[in-house]
């Protein structure tokens, strides 16, 4: 975990303003893009992306480091606000309604091009992944299953899923910074 991100929490929580606009500026493109795969609409990831933000100003320490990364958490809480959001609004995760196809207000080409290439880099980590964690990822990430629910369909023990969740986010996690440490040093 990167200690800045640590120290910029620790200044939110003291109502640090720039912090905030520091954090914000290192995570929200990364959010936006996840929060925009689960839901396929411009308007609602940025409406998420807001709302985690938000929660982390006015609802301060809920982070608990010794739980995980601090961007794992973020994430952790854009995915549950994007499934939450798409309950509320009565719709099926990941299912593109034709009205945004034809949206005008579509990320820009720089956006499409960095979203991209972070979507392939996670891809290429994810096939790295054995076939049951691979199974687990989509069923939790992708399609926003609970960890009960994929131990239901996929008959195994709530722990075992646990388990290869957490061993694949290690995995992913090595693979992805193994990726940017290699594109940094080009």
């Amino acid at each position: 975990m990167s200690e800045r991100d640590i120290e910029l929490y620790e200044k939110v929580t003291k109502q640090d303003k720039q912090a905030l606009e520091q954090l914000y500026d290192r995570y929200e493109k990364l959010l936006f893009s996840f929060a925009y795969r689960m839901t396929n609409r411009r308007d609602l990831a940025e409406e998420i992306v807001q709302d985690v933000f938000l929660k982390l100003w006015t609802k301060p320490g809920l982070y608990d480091s010794s739980k995980g990364k601090f961007s794992s958490w973020l994430l952790t809480i854009t995915r549950n606000k994007s499934i939450d959001e798409m309950r509320k609004k009565n719709e099926n995760t990941y299912e593109m309604d034709e009205r945004d196809s034809l949206h005008e207000d579509q990320p820009s080409i720089d956006d499409q091009v960095i979203w991209k290439e972070e979507g392939e880099n996670l891809k290429e980590a994810i096939h790295t992944l054995g076939t049951e964690q691979q199974e687990i990822i989509e069923l939790f990430y992708f399609k926003g299953f609970s960890q009960a629910k994929i131990a239901d369909k996929v008959q195994i023990p709530l722990g075992t899923v646990k388990g290869r969740l957490r061993m694949a986010l290690k995995h992913l996690r090595k693979h992805v910074d193994v990726t940017k440490q290699g594109r940094a040093s080009r």
